[in-house]
This record gives structure tokens, sequence and C-alpha cells, in this order.
């Protein structure tokens, strides 16, 4: 049998990743202290890998394919294909980024205040390929953790991820630039891409993936609406192309469906009512495959 072999990040986006996996229709069962996780897909072998390493073992092909963080992929220079941006994190849909921080009292305001300093991160080349840019000669130091309590004593600043912002300002940091942002992709290693089995069964899995962070978004909405009032209400309506539009069993009436961005819907249910429609359903949506 042909198969797969994926790698999943351990970590930070590993919760976030197996719920997505399994709205994708996809079980997994993952076991303490194993690194291989059970899938219900025998031509899926998953492993799990910390995401700043797996562009390394997609490109030289330890693994076929993988899930990891766009700055993790420019942090190892690795050359591989990105066959999607799945945009997720840990605690949300949005991009993360990686910033410049400083404590609260820290005279640093720019990022010409760095010259001869001293910057604590994970994200070492990343870092000094954006201060090389900047034209800054300032002393970069691999962080193990614990990133953001090396100030003011250890370090002068520190380039650290984050998605709100709150850490930092739990730890009295102030934001000084944001360096990069960075998306979750779907990578492939260029072989595996090029084999004709293992590029479907990729593209397969990204479609389903991509198809639950759509509707992460959305909500279908379902109403009838008498035939007077109709034009009316399909104007009220965004969709993907066009409402749907169905005639029910009682002479002039019509079933309305559609779907919609869920944070519009506070804002249509009270309008769609007073033009006229009734029996309106928001309903909860797993995939979303335009």
């Amino acid at each position: 049998m042909k198969t797969l072999a994926l790698g999943l990040p351990k970590g930070s986006l590993q919760a976030a990743t197996v719920a997505i996996f399994e709205k994708a229709g996809f079980r997994m069962i993952l076991h303490e202290r194993s690194y291989t996780p059970e899938i219900d897909d025998p031509e899926i072998l998953p492993r799990l890998v910390r995401a700043q390493e797996i562009s390394r073992y997609v490109e030289n092909g330890h693994l076929d394919a993988g899930i990891t963080g766009y700055d993790w992929i420019c942090e190892n220079g690795s050359d591989v294909v990105e066959v999607a941006e799945l945009l997720y994190a840990k605690q949300g849909f949005r991009p993360v980024r990686w910033v410049l921080a400083v404590p609260e009292e820290s005279p640093i305001r720019s990022v010409k205040d760095l010259e001869g300093k001293r910057i604590a991160t994970e994200a070492v080349g990343i870092t000094r390929a954006w201060l090389r840019e900047k034209g800054v000669h300032a002393e970069v130091e691999f962080s193990w953790g614990a990133t953001e309590a090396k100030t003011p004593d250890l370090v002068d600043a520190i380039v650290e991820l984050t998605e709100t912002g709150s850490s930092l300002r739990a730890h009295r940091l102030r934001i000084v630039e944001t360096i990069m942002e960075s998306t979750t992709r779907f990578i492939a290693n260029r072989g595996a891409w090029a084999d004709s089995w293992k590029r479907a069964k990729m593209e397969q899995i990204v479609t389903l993936l991509k198809g639950v962070l759509a509707a992460s978004s959305r909500v279908l909405l379902k109403m009838n609406v008498d035939r007077v009032r109709l034009a009316g209400v399909v104007d009220l309506l965004p969709a993907l192309h066009a409402p749907t539009v169905n005639p029910l069993s009682s002479d002039g009436w019509y079933s309305v469906e559609t779907v919609v961005e869920e944070h519009l819907v506070r804002r249509l249910i009270p309008a769609l009512k007073a033009a006229g429609a009734e029996g309106i359903i928001e309903i909860a949506l797993n995939k979303v495959v335009p």
C-alpha cells in the first residue's frame, strides 16, 4: 500500500491541528509519550515533530509533507513546495507575529536604537536577516525558552512570537516593531510533490482542511419568505455565488438559504425579519468547499 509520511506540529499548534483534522473527517488518537498518532486512514503515516524542524525533514525527504509555520520555513531556509496557506494558530484563525519587544521603561524606541545591543530570540536567522536589512549591528543569541524573562537583566531586547500580545504585556514588555507575520503552511517535499499519487493525496487532504477553515467563520442561514417579499429578502443576503431559492409546498412561499460570515448574522437576522423572512434558522458548518 502506498503511504504519505506527514509531519504534524508538536507543541503549540498540536491541539488546533488535531481538531481541524478531526473536523475534516479524520479520526486521530494521540498516545502519551508517543510521536506516532493513530489515524483512521491507512494511507497516511502521521508523525509528531516540532514545528521548528518540520520543514527540514520535509526538504530532506524524511517526511513527504508537513504542516508548519512560514516563519520556520524562512528560519531554516528550506527548499520545499508551499502547497497551501492554512490560516490558523494556537488561539485562533489569524496570522502570528514575530515582534521586537523591550521593557516598558527601556529607552529603545526603534530598530536604530539596537545598535550594539543584545537580543535574545528563538528565531535567530530571521532576526539577523532583519537587522542586516535595517543596517543595524547587534548581538543576537539563541534563547532556549523563557525569553520574556531575560530583559532587562540578561539582554536589552527580545524577538518573540505573539498572537495577541497579552503575554508580552503581562511581562511588562512593549512592542517596538513587527519583524514578520507568519501563517501556517502545508508543505511538500519536491520529490513527493512530483509523485502523482502522493500529490493527489496531499491535494485531497488540503481540500478538506481548507474546507474546515473556510467553515470556521461561516454559518448557514435558512428561512421562509412569501413571493411578495422574496426579492427584498434576497437583496439583503450575501452568498458565495447567489442564495438558493426553492418553492415550498404552500403556494407562493419559498425556502431561501445561503452561507454567510458569522459576524454578519447579528445584523442580518433583524433586517431579514423586518423584510418579511420567517422561520429563520442559523446552522453551524463543518466544511465549506467553494
